[in-house]
C-alpha cells in the first residue's frame, strides 16, 4: 500500500485493516448465498440451450470460468464464445434461446422465481462483519454486476446497510464497463469520498478480484466460495478467507 504521505489511524485495529477507511462488498457469494440460486438458474438455462444445439451438457466449472462475477449478458457472451457458439445480440424483450439477450432474460426469470419463492438470508459470518463495521462507523458500499442487487438486498433485509449501491443497473445507466474492469468499484469508492488506496474490497469471483486489484484498492480480500484460494490469489487478492467472520476487527 502507498506510504508516501502520513495516514490517520483508523479505528479498526487488526494489522490488515489499519489503512482502510471504507469497505466495498460484492453481493452474490460474499454477503448472501444467492450464488447458489444463480448457479441453478444458469444450469437450467444452458442445459436447455445446449440440448437444443446437440452440444455436451453444461458443466459446473463453466460457471466459474465464464459467468461468475460478470454481468448477465457478458457472462452469456463469454460462455457461448468458449463453446464456439455464435448468436445474435437480440432485442431487449427477447426471452427465447436464440439470442444473447434472450438467454440472459430467460436465466433472470428463473432466478426471480426462486428468489420470490424461497427468499434469501445473509451468511451469518457476513452479517457479523457488517454489524461490527456499523458499530465502528465505517462507511459501506455494495458493488455487484447483478441487476437484481436491490431486490436481493430487500429480501435479505440489508438494503439500509449500504450507503452506496453500484449494480448492473447503475453500470448500464452510466455506461460503466463491468468487472474485470475496475470502473464500478472506483465509482462506489468515489461516491463514498475515498481514494481506492484507502478502501477494502471483498470479492468471491476471479473477475471481481482482478477488478479490485486493477483499481489499486488498498486491501483486496478474496472470499473462497468455490473459485479456489489459488485462483483468487492469482487474480490479485491480498488474502483469502472462507468466511467474512475471519476478518472481524
Amino acid at each position: 500500500m502507498p506510504t508516501a504521505e502520513p495516514r490517520p489511524q483508523h479505528p479498526l485495529t487488526a494489522p490488515a485493516w489499519t489503512d482502510v477507511d471504507v469497505v466495498l462488498f460484492d453481493l452474490d457469494g460474499v454477503i448472501t448465498p444467492t450464488v447458489e440460486l444463480h448457479r441453478r438458474a444458469w444450469a437450467e438455462t444452458f442445459d436447455e440451450l445446449f440440448a437444443g444445439l446437440a452440444l455436451p451438457p453444461y458443466r459446473e466449472e463453466e460457471y466459474f470460468a465464464s459467468l461468475d462475477g460478470r454481468s448477465r449478458f457478458a457472462g452469456v457472451r463469454s460462455l457461448l464464445e468458449s463453446r464456439g457458439v455464435s448468436l445474435p445480440e437480440g432485442a431487449a424483450d427477447d426471452h427465447g434461446l436464440t439470442s444473447v439477450i434472450g438467454i440472459g432474460n430467460r436465466k433472470n426469470a428463473a432466478f426471480t422465481r426462486v428468489l420470490s419463492r424461497d427468499g434469501i438470508a445473509p451468511y451469518p459470518g457476513s452479517l457479523r462483519l457488517l454489524d461490527r463495521l456499523a458499530e465502528l462507523g465505517v462507511p459501506l458500499g455494495l458493488v455487484s454486476s447483478s441487476r437484481n442487487a436491490l431486490p436481493v438486498l430487500r429480501a435479505a433485509g440489508l438494503e439500509e446497510r449500504f450507503t452506496v449501491v453500484v449494480d448492473g443497473v447503475t453500470a448500464e445507466r452510466e455506461g460503466l464497463p463491468g468487472k474485470p474492469a475496475p470502473d464500478t468499484f472506483l465509482r462506489a469508492a468515489a461516491a463514498l469520498g475515498s481514494p481506492p488506496a484507502r478502501a477494502a474490497v471483498f470479492e468471491d469471483a476471479e473477475s471481481g478480484t482482478a477488478a479490485a486489484r486493477a483499481g489499486g484498492f488498498g486491501l483486496v480480500v478474496g472470499v473462497d466460495r468455490g473459485a479456489g484460494r489459488a485462483a483468487l490469489i492469482a487474480a490479485g487478492a491480498d488474502t483469502v478467507v472462507d468466511d467474512l467472520e475471519e476478518m472481524l476487527p
